[in-house]
């Protein structure tokens, strides 16, 4: 629905999981926090710009060609045939990079729904998912929603398709818990995809598509035991494993503490653990960062339920 355009925007956009153990690039859903903020207002110096980034270490670019935030705002103007109005953008990252968190897909998501809000939301959130994965596509190259989707329209999404951008929400339990933990190490998107096998032997895909299905049918169903069972990633987990020090023991460690599912999130390094219930969440986050922190590996938790919301103003 359009409104009327605002002075300034700031908006938050979530931090995603990717994958979701048996749902390698086609499942993916929002968290509360880490996340990042950008905030746009209106210029009378006629075309884009971005005037500032914080957080980043100095490691982004202000050229908003080479922006993920800034190529998804680009992208959206050009579409709307609005390339020469005056907008200028701030980008304060609050994620860590290669975290497995979804850090490219969230500035992209919150470039195009700030510029998309400031001039009176000509686009529903929906429409705008090409232009956020135009963006995330320029930083990492690949075309895959699994991070996108969430942190854009919020919850679960799963994808059917990645190249015609077909998706599907699916409802989250009511007390469906995760906790995320993320390891003080960096695991380049690059790197953990380059490590995956090439061909599949049949026996692995049967299995996968079986939990994947499992999956889906035990979140809308909100069986947590049928959640529990499918929750298994018989392709990607075995090799990306070794990128994760005492992986495997952060592993047993959740699960002991009373975890439905344990896996890494997206590329990693994070991992997160679904829970139900917000206490044996929290429980398992801190058995996770324990075997972490005995490495030595610092570490930060995150504890939340399944963020409806995705990327808001704030």
């Amino acid at each position: 629905m359009k409104s009327q355009p605002a002075h300034e925007i700031r908006v938050f956009a979530p931090a995603t999981v990717a994958n979701v153990a048996c749902g390698y690039d086609v499942l993916g859903f929002a968290i509360d926090a880490p996340g990042d903020e950008v905030v746009v207002r209106h210029s009378d110096i006629p075309g884009f710009r971005i005037t500032q980034i914080t957080g980043d270490d100095g490691k982004l670019p202000l050229d908003p060609e080479h922006n993920t935030a800034g190529v998804a705002a680009l992208d959206l103007l050009r579409h709307l045939g609005m390339s020469d109005r005056g907008v200028e953008m701030e980008i304060h990252k609050k994620m860590p990079f290669g975290s497995g968190l979804g850090s490219s897909a969230a500035s992209a998501v919150a470039g195009a729904f700030a510029v998309n809000t400031l001039i009176g939301e000509p686009l529903t959130k929906l429409q705008l998912l090409p232009f956020a994965m135009a963006g995330e596509a320029s930083a990492d190259g690949a075309w895959h929603a699994d991070n996108v989707a969430p942190c854009l329209l919020g919850g679960i999404v799963f994808i059917r398709s990645n190249d015609e951008l077909d998706v599907a929400c699916i409802p989250a339990p009511a007390n469906l818990w995760v906790a995320v933990v993320h390891p003080d190490i960096e695991i380049l998107t690059k790197v953990a995809r380059e490590i995956l096998p090439r061909d599949i032997p049949l026996i692995n895909a049967t299995q996968q598509i079986g939990n994947l299905g499992g999956l889906l049918c035990g979140l809308i169903q909100e069986d947590y035991g049928l959640i529990s069972r499918s929750i298994h990633d018989v392709i990607a987990e075995p090799r990306r494993q070794k990128l994760i020090p005492d992986f495997y023991r952060a592993k047993r460690a959740a699960m002991a503490a009373g975890a439905l599912g344990f896996s890494i999130s997206g590329a990693g390094p994070s991992v997160f653990a679904l829970c139900e219930g917000e206490a044996t969440a929290r429980k398992a986050g801190e058995a996770i960062s324990k075997v972490f922190s005995a490495v030595p590996l610092p570490n930060q938790i995150y504890v939340s339920r399944i963020n409806p919301r995705g990327v808001h103003v704030i």
